[in-house]
């Protein structure tokens, strides 16, 4: 009997914003998207609930090396909050626990959103992936067993009232990392006095990143296999926010050495604020990696591009 020879895998490097659909994992999205890309290294930049839908970064090769910095970055939602219905989700996925009546005005809507603009205090959900002794909440919360969590403090950047047709409350949120909409959507139900559920999730930005231009699941399988590769975004998509420095070739090679660079008699011409950076060579072309810039030019090298694949 005779096998097929085993498919070798690509090394693609570079960002594919994905229109994640509603039903599927993160994880398994990704999986789905390394396979119908044939790519050797893949990972994503945060998690997406499986009922949520939006923009989902995968990053692909060299890429993998900045998704903590999506990590890191403010989130935009759109949320439909289901009021006057509790589940022991805090969406449509779970139990349903309480049901009340819903009366409740627009300028009482107003009014709630106030208090939860800024600076806010969240409980983390026992149905999140959050770890306790190793295990995620989640497991605990199929067991039936709860737990205490501490509050964490998330920044509420923008809460818009979209629409409101009772009882379903339609919102934008931007929000700093760690936040969870779904809480966000139970408190708002709290303090209006009948209780919430999330509907439907969907994000539309991450960082600098936005929902228009990304490609869902279905538009990648029909796209010929041989052009795929070319609906990855490059890999700086990722860092677009830091200011870039270009480097001549003889300082670019010691970069990417990792040695640090003193640059403030090198003629490179450098940006007026210190901190994170994203480094070229002189053409701009071609992406070297980040660093720190600190007092007196000095370069200091942070995660570097590998210039040839093992």
């Amino acid at each position: 009997m005779t096998h097929s020879p085993k498919k070798i895998r690509l090394p693609l490097d570079g960002v594919l914003l994905l229109d994640k659909p509603a039903g599927l994992s993160s994880n398994d999205a990704l999986i789905k998207a390394k396979r119908l890309l044939n790519a050797k290294k893949a990972g994503h930049t945060g998690t997406l609930d499986p009922f949520a839908t939006g923009l989902l970064p995968l990053c692909f090769g060299e890429a993998t090396k900045f998704a903590q910095d999506l990590l890191d970055a403010d989130k935009t939602y759109e949320t439909v909050v289901h009021l006057g219905i509790r589940t022991d989700t805090g969406d449509t996925e779970g139990a349903v626990l309480a049901q009340s009546a819903v009366h409740v005005t627009r300028s009482q809507i107003e009014a709630v959103l106030a208090q939860f603009r800024g600076e806010i205090e969240q409980v983390p959900p026992m149905h999140s992936a959050l770890k306790r002794d190793g295990k995620p909440l989640y497991e605990y919360a199929r067991a039936g067993i709860t737990l205490e969590r501490d509050a964490r403090r998330v920044i509420i950047l923008a809460l818009e009232l979209l629409d409101y047709a009772a009882p379903y409350l339609r919102l934008r949120v931007s929000c700093s990392k760690g936040t969870y909409i779904r809480v966000l959507g139970e408190d708002i139900g709290a303090a209006l006095g009948c209780g919430a559920h999330l509907q439907a999730l969907r994000r539309i930005r991450v960082g600098n990143l936005e929902l228009e231009g990304c490609v869902t699941l279905d538009a990648l399988a029909a796209t010929d296999e041989a052009d795929r590769s070319r609906l990855l975004a490059p890999v700086d998509a990722l860092l677009s926010s830091f200011p870039a420095i270009h480097l001549p070739a003889t300082l670019a090679q010691r970069f990417l050495h990792g040695q640090r660079l003193a640059l403030g008699k090198e003629g490179v011409v450098l940006p007026a604020d210190l901190g994170r950076v994203r480094v070229y060579d002189e053409s701009g072309r071609q992406l070297l990696g980040t660093a720190q810039l600190q007092e007196y030019g000095i370069l200091a090298p942070e995660r570097l591009i590998s210039t040839q694949h093992p």
